[in-house]
């Protein structure tokens, strides 16, 4: 197979593929302003709650190290 035919194999997967990927985007359904603020609030929620656990963890291990280790 020669340079040519290669380049334009790759042209034709490349063409294929975005006009697949456009075909699925046209499928999404997009979430309204509100459900994305709520989501949005979630998550941040959520990462602040985990934050808040491993903070409480990483004092509690701390100290056992202190008290029993030193």
């Amino acid at each position: 197979m020669g340079v040519a035919a290669r380049i334009g194999a790759a042209y034709r997967q490349m063409r294929t593929f975005f006009r697949e990927s456009v075909a699925e985007l046209k499928k999404v359904r997009w979430p309204t302003r509100k459900e994305l603020a709520t989501y949005t609030y979630v998550v941040l929620a959520t990462v602040a709650i985990v934050a808040l656990f491993f903070y409480g963890l990483d004092v509690l291990l701390a100290f056992l190290v202190r008290t029993f280790l030193w």
